[in-house]
């Protein structure tokens, strides 16, 4: 059963998450953005008169609705709402009827969500060419200074932001490869990425190659410490650098496929201890 539990819920949990992010950007975003669109259609497309505005010519083009008011709208637009398969009951004010007529005419989600999509992948296509700039970059700064000095709103901003530049933002440090070092102390592993060449007095100091290594820290890898080792004392991993992230991550819990193979092939191979009195005994008799 828990064998069945850990091949089900790495799915089942990515599809609820997915659908949990589409939930909210359609209850918070597409739902009030639609709202907004179809009220500025209906203000500037509505049609709506008294029975003074209409000439002798006009009437058989307007339907009354029974409001309290006598308003008037284009049979047309009365008709199509009227005739409409999703209307459950007809709305009795000429503003609704309009807003039911953009609704099912301009606004259906065929049109709405392809429209939607493009929008806001230009939207954050030209945030971010605003904020590469200096204007950008200074409103931003101004931005985040303003948040940082909110007592409370403060620490779930800065930690979602640690999240969020992790997953999206890109690599500024170009990381070569993944090593193995003692740290902080002789007998203790750490994961690092090497970054590159040390400086050239340390280089000179130790008489040796050396590295600059990052060490980053769990469950959070953004941050750790930068240290400079020598190369002999590094051991060179056979892992990727998303494998050492996820590693760091999950705090040793996932470990590379052919990294736990190994693990598991070396704890069912016991070592066979030779006593003293079974070793080969030496030509002059010493054992």
């Amino acid at each position: 059963m828990i064998r069945g539990l850990t091949v089900v819920m790495p799915p089942l949990l990515t599809i609820v998450i997915f659908l949990w992010i589409a939930g909210t950007i359609n209850v918070y975003v597409l739902e009030p953005l639609t709202g907004l669109v179809r009220d500025v259609i209906v203000w500037s497309i509505a049609d709506v008169r008294t029975q003074g505005e209409l000439s002798a010519s006009e009437r058989d083009l307007f339907i009354e609705v029974s409001n309290g008011k006598k308003k008037y709208v284009p049979r047309a637009a009365y008709d199509f709402v009227r005739d409409h398969k999703r209307v459950e009951s007809m709305p009795t004010s000429a503003k609704e009827i309009y807003r039911k007529y953009v609704e099912l005419r301009y606004l259906q989600p065929y049109h709405v969500i392809p429209y939607f999509l493009c929008g806001f992948i230009l939207v954050l296509y030209l945030l971010g060419k605003f904020m590469a700039g200096a204007v950008g970059r200074f409103f931003w700064g101004t931005f985040e200074r303003g948040i940082n000095r909110l007592p409370l709103v403060r620490n779930v901003y800065s930690s979602v932001k640690q999240v969020s530049d992790f997953i999206f933002a890109n690599r500024e440090i170009d990381y070569s490869r993944v090593v193995a070092v003692e740290w902080p102390r002789r007998g203790i592993w750490c994961l690092a990425l090497v970054t590159g060449s040390s400086l050239k007095a340390v280089e000179e100091r130790a008489g040796e190659e050396v590295l600059s290594v990052l060490i980053p820290t769990s469950p959070m890898p953004m941050t750790g410490f930068t240290v400079t080792v020598k190369k002999s004392e590094t051991i060179d991993l056979d892992i990727t650098i998303d494998q050492a992230i996820q590693f760091i991550v999950s705090c040793g819990v996932v470990v590379p496929a052919d990294q736990m193979s190994r693990m598991q092939s070396a704890t069912k191979t016991s070592p066979q201890l030779i006593a003293a009195s079974d070793a080969p005994e030496s030509p002059s008799g010493d054992t």
